[in-house]
């Protein structure tokens, strides 16, 4: 059970997560989904076949926890908003999609398969930002060798907004259903290039209603032996 907390409310509400997708390649013009490939194919990452695909990882990969463990220095994350579905109706957390880059070279859906997916305890219901969704913005800032830095800033714009990006799963409506979250799709860094850190903060913002959700999370590395 995964409990989120009502932003404005402080309302619990709580969800079984049955079922964890991860949309990748999800951008809402090709300039940027090209630029997040040749982001990636720098790491040796091949191009997907098509754009969005929807990759299906355990559903206890999501978690609220503040810190993460992860094999070996090749892995990072990467803001996303993440739509969960509930009896209620569908919320809207912050999260980060955090990837096994070494793996993700020679496999897409196992490197999403190897890393935890933080996820904020605050959330929203979609219903209360679909109607102004085009002015939310993402923001990820890394600690990267003990120093705070931006790491990715944009505004939704950039990605397929909900209703289209569930219209492509093949739903009707903006809606999950009860038991199933969705990841869905981030922004190209700042800096050019993909690299690992030792925190990630990620924030969704609200200039609309002043508010914003934001999750952080520590970076355990364990060593690789053989």
């Amino acid at each position: 059970m995964t409990r989120f907390t009502l932003d404005d409310t402080g309302t619990a509400v709580d969800v079984t997560v049955r079922e964890l997708i991860v949309a990748g390649w999800a951008g809402r013009e090709q300039a940027g989904i090209d630029e997040h490939i040749e982001e990636l194919r720098a790491l040796g990452v091949k191009p997907p076949s098509s754009t969005p695909l929807f990759y299906r990882v355990s559903a206890d990969l999501l978690t609220q926890a503040g810190r993460i463990q992860v094999l070996g220095n090749e892995s990072s994350g990467e803001v996303e908003v993440v739509l969960i579905g509930t009896d209620q109706g569908t919320l809207v957390a912050i999260g980060s999609d955090h990837t096994d880059r070494e793996a993700e070279a020679w496999s897409v859906a196992h490197s999403k398969q190897v890393c935890a997916k933080p996820v904020s305890q605050a959330a929203w219901w979609l219903d209360d930002v679909i109607d102004h969704w085009d002015q939310l913005t993402l923001a990820s800032d890394a600690l990267i060798d003990g120093q705070e830095q931006a790491y990715q800033r944009g505004g939704v714009t950039g990605l397929l907004h909900p209703r289209d990006l569930l219209a492509r799963f093949g739903l009707d409506e903006p809606r999950l259903a009860p038991g199933v979250a969705m990841l869905c799709g981030t922004l190209p860094v700042i800096s050019g290039h993909v690299r690992p850190a030792e925190a990630l903060t990620v924030s969704l913002i609200d200039p609309v209603r002043n508010r914003r959700l934001s999750h952080r999370y520590e970076i355990d590395t364990l060593p690789v032996v053989s």
